[in-house]
């Protein structure tokens, strides 16, 4: 597989997607190698000096006062990630692993780590050898770096710890052998600058954007199939109301939505005569709401594409200035804020998908669709308890939007007194995307149903070929039968994003 190269500085989201999604090698620019190496040269002629340099020749955090002589330097940065890695917790998937690691040579080919070239090297060849430290899910409050998950990633790469290999668990220095890679031992400053930084925190919040984004594309596609099957009116999808408001993401929303059930025999059949004066907000105000999710998702997104090409580490050399300087850029406040944005639009697309699923099996709101949209009600329960386990999802995923920024605890002796706590924020986007993507392929299947009972009157061509893209996992409902198989295939056209593409019409992008 052909190597991603990357730009320190200039790494878009598309690119980080394509990282996330394919497992891409990467090699830096080279034209980012002379300023690498003349940090570590600054941070070489530190640890010579006699002047205390933070993390250079002195301990960390609380113990940053007490001096470290220069033949323990290397010693001492040792046993900085043996002491750090104190992660628990299941391992994180090898996507998200790999792409912390490269999130950490972006870092590092910002030239003010002082870190040497050889580990940049070491890097991309672990990613292109498939080698991939085990890395446990908790352990970071987001604060001082993600010290212990960057730490189990730093153990491997000094021939420590546990990494996965070819499909095998086993001893870093075993995994790194068995790929024709070789350990480095760690000088002056370079164990700080691996676990100081945002890295494990960025790489759950940027996986957590591309999977929401895409139930956020779902969403709108979900949601004018539901339109159709309960025969709603697109009238509230007028492009003068939305322009008249302004707002970017629910214009887009609604031209898409006008554009999914353009020409559908279902709409045209009741846009005269129809008794209802309005629907329901969870028809009527789609655009208002999976649009200004989508406004919020693309904010995240601009957060975290600015996270993903930063400095994030501590001390940072300032080669220009001549300085090596103790910051705070290590505080993932940014993106803890981002986390929780993600997370507040993940539980708002699934709270209105939620509520359509309901107005759909709801006989006294369906328009005429028998309820709980079984054929023979009665002697069959159809959709009404996929309708129940849609609730259950959405009501957690309310449970675990709540900010994690405001919940800041003090650690380290109260050196690092205020903290980020964007990592928990981050990793929990994995579950409420989950849950989410249940909750829009149940929607798929409550809105097909719907609209096949509309038949001989058809929805439109693209909402058509949604329509028979789930049939190829899901078949139409007659009689109960076991429905959990159903429910995951739903949720896997969903997070695989087959049923928003089935439409042939271009998705909204971040």
């Amino acid at each position: 597989m052909t190597a991603l190269t990357l730009t320190p500085g200039q790494v878009t989201l598309a690119d980080l997607a394509r990282i996330y999604r394919e497992e891409l090698p990467v090699t830096l620019n080279r034209a980012a190698k002379p300023g690498i190496e003349r940090a570590a040269a600054a941070i070489a002629a530190a640890a010579a000096g006699d002047v205390p340099v933070y993390g250079v020749n002195t301990g960390f955090g609380k113990l940053a006062s007490l001096r470290i002589a220069p033949a323990d330097t290397a010693t001492l940065q040792r046993n900085l990630i043996l002491s750090h890695c104190c992660g628990v917790g299941p391992a994180i998937s090898r996507r998200h692993a790999r792409l912390l690691m490269v999130l950490k040579l972006l870092s590092f080919g910002r030239g003010a780590s002082g870190v040497r070239w050889e580990f940049v090297e070491l890097i991309e060849a672990m990613l292109a050898k498939g080698v991939t430290p085990q890395i446990p899910v908790q352990g970071s409050v987001g604060a001082s770096g993600d010290l212990a998950p960057l730490s189990h990633m730093t153990a491997v790469i000094i021939g420590e710890g546990e990494a996965e290999y070819q499909g095998q668990i086993m001893p870093g220095a075993k995994a790194l052998t068995a790929a024709g890679l070789s350990p480095i031992q760690l000088g002056p400053k370079e164990g700080l600058a691996f676990i100081n930084g945002t890295q494990f925190s960025t790489a759950f919040a940027l996986a957590g954007l591309f999977d929401g984004w895409n139930a956020a594309q779902s969403a709108l596609v979900t949601s004018a199939l539901s339109t159709d099957a309960i025969m709603g009116s697109t009238a509230p999808l007028q492009p003068e109301i939305h322009s008249l408001r302004g707002h970017a993401g629910q214009i887009e929303a609604a031209a898409f939505m006008r554009n999914l059930l353009a020409g559908s025999e279902i709409r045209e059949s009741h846009i005269e005569g129809d008794a209802r004066v309005q629907d329901p907000y969870c028809i009527r105000c789609q655009p208002q709401v999976t649009g200004a999710a989508m406004d919020v998702l693309r904010q995240a997104a601009a957060t975290l594409e600015i996270e993903a090409n930063a400095a994030t580490d501590n001390p940072l050399v300032l080669t220009e200035a001549g300085l090596i300087v103790s910051g705070g850029n290590f505080h993932a406040e940014p993106v803890g804020f981002a986390a929780d944005m993600i997370a507040l639009a993940l539980a708002e697309i699934g709270a209105i998908a939620q509520r359509r699923v309901a107005l759909m099996v709801d006989p006294v709101l369906s328009f005429n669709l028998p309820p709980f949209l079984t054929p023979r009600p009665g002697l069959n329960s159809g959709l009404m308890i996929a309708e129940v386990t849609t609730a259950a999802l959405m009501s957690e995923n309310k449970h675990i939007a709540m900010p994690c920024v405001t919940d800041s605890t003090p650690t380290s002796a109260n050196q690092e007194d205020h903290v980020s706590m964007a990592a928990h924020g981050a990793v929990r986007l994995g579950k409420m995307v989950q849950n989410l993507n249940v909750i829009l392929g149940v929607e798929a299947i409550c809105a097909a149903q719907g609209v096949d009972f509309r038949a001989p009157l058809q929805t439109s061509t693209p909402l058509q070929a949604v329509v028979a893209c789930l049939r190829t996992r899901v078949a139409t409902m007659g009689d109960d039968r076991y429905m959990a198989p159903d429910l995951a295939a739903a949720a896997d056209l969903i997070a695989t994003g087959a049923l928003a593409t089935a439409s042939a019409l271009t998705l909204p992008t971040l």
